[in-house]
């Protein structure tokens, strides 16, 4: 079932990457081939159980989605709408790759038993994306925690944020 899901959601960004710069030019390509590298290999890790190294792929999608937020900003006001549109299609597109991954690695320890990194991860995609377009996201991490309630709930001890 893990492998399944897994690649789903690693063929679903492959899609995703593949349309959203489908047109743009090489440099563009570039970068999007970089982040669908990522992306598989984040998949890979999660395959193979080397969650740290996961971790550090989706953290490196995540940075070049910032990185490519403060080119929009900037650019906005000097270069064409052409540009600035390609280079928004880009960003988000590396977003919504590490808000999926996220979702994909809670989803992975809720599997493994791991309820408490299930929790944190699901948190942690409620808590970082915070923008309108996230919405659906925050919904999914916020459905998965309660799913994963029923499945394993809260010890008493254990202190809720």
């Amino acid at each position: 079932m893990l492998r399944s899901t897994l690649h789903v959601a690693a063929t679903g960004i492959g899609v995703l990457l593949a349309f959203s710069v489908g047109c743009t030019h090489d440099t563009y390509q570039q970068r999007a081939d970089i982040v669908k590298d990522h992306v598989e290999a984040f998949y890979s890790h999660l395959k193979t159980n080397h969650v740290e190294a996961a971790v550090r792929e989706n953290e490196q999608i995540e940075a070049m989605a910032g990185q490519m937020g403060e080119t929009v900003r900037k650019r906005a006001q000097l270069q064409g709408t052409t540009q600035v549109e390609r280079e928004f299609a880009l960003m988000k597109t590396a977003n919504e790759a590490a808000a999926q991954n996220w979702l994909a690695l809670g989803q992975y320890f809720s599997i493994k038993k791991q309820p408490a990194q299930a929790r944190a991860t699901y948190q942690r995609v409620i808590d970082t994306y915070t923008n309108p377009t996230d919405r659906s996201y925050r919904e999914q991490a916020q459905r998965a925690l309660k799913d994963l309630d029923i499945l394993a709930p809260p010890s008493a001890t254990q202190t809720l944020p």
